[in-house]
């Protein structure tokens, strides 16, 4: 039998939008958020990844924007992949997210990575104005059922 059986049924296009504190407790939140939506629909994403990656924009979001206001958190979950935003009020773009930064990060400090690992582990990542700020980006492919670990 040729096709599908091969691939896992793709699951159906679902999307979850919520609005967080601008505070450190936002990150908890939106890796919880992320995990959850990845395993009640059985998503393929790599969970981890989703999660960390995730953690590290709110994060950003919450030191590095302008304003008090909320910062709003979006997943989709797609037949190919997933994509995660996080919105901002402040228009101002996302330091190196898609331009890296000459040099390596220091090694003695906390801060700096964060970018780097968006950078590094995503399938692809951005920002974009959005009529209320921005709105930074990244994306990660489904994995196929024969290249996940049992």
């Amino acid at each position: 039998m040729n096709g599908p059986a091969v691939h896992d049924r793709l699951p159906s296009p679902a999307s979850w939008r919520i609005a967080l504190p601008h505070t450190t407790a936002a990150v908890p939140v939106a890796r919880a958020l992320v995990r959850t939506a990845l395993a009640e629909l059985e998503h393929s994403a790599d969970g981890d990844t989703a999660e960390l990656l995730t953690a590290e924009l709110v994060a950003n979001a919450v030191e590095h924007a302008a304003g008090e206001g909320p910062i709003e958190l979006v997943v989709e979950l797609l037949p190919s992949g997933c994509q995660v935003e996080v919105h901002d009020p402040d228009p101002a773009p996302p330091g190196n997210l898609t331009h890296p930064s000459d040099g390596e990060p220091d090694p003695w400090q906390e801060h700096g990575r964060g970018l780097l690992l968006i950078r590094a582990l995503s399938s692809s990542c951005g920002h974009r104005p959005t009529p209320s700020g921005k709105a930074v980006w990244f994306r990660l492919p489904a994995v196929p059922a024969q290249r996940r670990p049992q």
